[in-house]
């Protein structure tokens, strides 16, 4: 038997690449590093955390506690471990570790080092690898562990990635017995051209979070509204229709005139809690309130990504988690 595990379930631990001089962080390498450590010092609370950095001495030095955290040397182009990432399929039960091609949200950036990342440290992982000559970035993805897969028509289809690329090569690879595909929401400031992490995210089984917008003069808005009215015609493998929970929205952030890509949805789920984006925003308590009751048996734990965002990005898109079984060396 074939499955990709979702994120909600057990996990034996999370990847992040620690931020370097190197890349997009030289802005504001500092506030980078900050928000990096309280990520990662939070995910080794509850569970261990894989730091890739490409100078283990000085970022071990940047922990005072060093339990669950493990360490790996390896170069990056950036700090993006969503997209770079292995993603994870069981078979029979055994890991299996997919190693998609990366190419920088379709050329945008350049990606050479990270593309070459799970080769470079495979010997980490005490599990087998499997490697596609296709893109497909983890960020892209969402599935309910059930074998339903939720993406995006703005990503997955755009011939940025691939020339050829249709639902049943994904299908195929990463064990779906169905794939629901989102034409709409597109998030303004986003480079990834609309990854569903951003937009809507599996609960549980049967649970979709998704991203909201009630403010008619926001540019979001119409393209939201439809968003919600695709997922409440969505189906899963069963052919059974989705509880949906709306998280609020947050109100425009800029930056030199651009608007940066402010979600909860970006919310990363762990072993016995959430870690929650949070942006100094009126909505910041709501949405934690509401992430309580969708997972009421974890602890919601928020962090300031107001850094993260800067980059066109937030808290889920710096994480990888590995489920249950895949154990490091």
């Amino acid at each position: 038997m074939r499955r990709l595990p979702a994120e909600f379930e057990e996990q034996s631990f999370v990847q992040v690449i620690f931020p370097h001089k190197n890349s997009d962080w030289v802005c504001c390498l500092e506030d980078a590093e900050k928000n990096f450590i309280e990520i990662i010092s939070t995910i080794a609370k509850y569970q261990k955390c894989l730091v890739v950095c490409d100078e283990v001495a000085y970022v071990t030095s940047k922990f005072s506690e060093l339990k669950n955290l493990h360490f790996v040397k390896a170069k990056t182009n950036d700090t993006w471990a969503r997209d770079c990432s292995a993603i994870t399929i069981t078979v029979d039960d055994e890991p299996l570790l997919l190693d998609f091609a990366f190419n920088g949200w379709g050329g945008k950036y350049e990606a050479e080092l990270d593309n070459k990342l799970t080769q470079s440290i495979s010997s980490t992982y005490d599990a087998p690898i499997k490697s596609f000559d296709y893109v497909l970035e983890g960020g892209a993805i969402d599935c309910n562990g059930a074998g339903t897969i939720m993406t995006t028509a703005t990503c997955i289809f755009h011939e940025n990635r691939n020339d050829d690329l249709h639902l049943g090569l994904l299908k195929k690879a990463l064990a779906a017995e169905k794939i629901i595909v989102l034409s709409n929401g597109l998030l303004s400031g986003d480079d990834t051209d609309g990854h569903i992490d951003t937009l809507a995210r599996f609960v549980d089984e049967k649970t979709i979070a998704y991203v909201q917008c009630l403010d008619k003069e926001d540019e979001h808005y119409d393209a939201f509204l439809k968003m919600e009215e695709e997922l409440e015609r969505f189906s899963d493998q069963n052919k059974d229709s989705f509880h949906l929970i709306p998280l609020p929205f947050p109100a425009a952030i800029y930056e030199n005139k651009k608007r940066l890509p402010a979600t909860y949805a970006n919310f990363l789920v762990i072993n016995g809690a959430v870690l929650m984006p949070t942006y100094n925003d009126d909505n910041d308590d709501l949405a934690q309130a509401i992430l309580q009751r969708a997972f009421p048996k974890h602890d919601i734990v928020p962090i300031d990504c107001s850094t993260l965002i800067r980059q066109g990005g937030s808290l889920h898109c710096v994480t990888m988690q590995f489920p249950k079984g895949v154990k490091l060396l």
